[in-house]
């Protein structure tokens, strides 16, 4: 019996904490902040050296659907990808060797709709990914939340790995790995945030 009401009470306060965490909705959808986001991914070479590619333009935005539950929507910009400190990796993936950004300059996650406690236990995230007009369903997995009001004042953190052979982007496969991990660390705008 006193097992049982920690976790009632956890549940409450979690609950309450959701509410709280929630800023005030225009047209039920909170814009990702970008001061406190950054989406990415990691790639390998064979010589166990890490290309941080970053996506420099993006939208990103979470739809607060009639039923309670949310949506993350996702639009990451090919044509301003970034590998830090890399040039030359910069334009390779830029190139139609990989992301190929004059034909297809936008890369899209819309994540399946989930109940918003996913953003405080953490777990999987279902959605669908498109890279180069190839869409496949996708998952994130999300870190539990380091604070009371994640997404709020806290990023939310989320990874997903996927083969780029899924996606025709299967040039310099000896030298960089079939792997790519993509890394989310997002806010929303709170109803203070300009």
């Amino acid at each position: 019996m006193t097992q049982a009401v920690p976790g009632i009470m956890r549940l409450a306060a979690l609950g309450l904490g959701a509410l709280l965490a929630t800023p005030a909705l225009a047209d039920g959808r909170n814009d990702f902040d970008p001061s406190h986001t950054r989406l990415g991914f990691e790639l390998r070479t064979r010589w166990g050296q890490v290309l941080d590619g970053v996506f420099q333009r993006y939208e990103g935005s979470v739809e607060h659907l009639p039923d309670g539950r949310q949506q993350v929507r996702l639009r990451m910009y090919t044509r301003e990808v970034e590998i830090a400190g890399h040039p030359r990796y910069s334009e390779w993936a830029r190139s139609e060797k990989f992301f190929d950004a004059d034909r297809y300059p936008v890369v899209t996650f819309t994540s399946k709709p989930y109940d918003p406690m996913l953003l405080y236990d953490g777990g999987t995230l279902e959605g669908d990914l498109s890279i180069k007009g190839i869409n496949r369903p996708r998952s994130l997995d999300v870190a539990p939340a380091t604070c009371s009001h994640p997404a709020v004042g806290c990023d939310v953190v989320a990874t997903g790995a996927v083969r780029r052979s899924d996606y025709d982007m299967d040039d310099w496969m000896l030298a960089v790995s079939d792997r790519v991990v993509f890394v989310l660390r997002a806010r929303i705008r709170s109803a203070k945030t300009p």
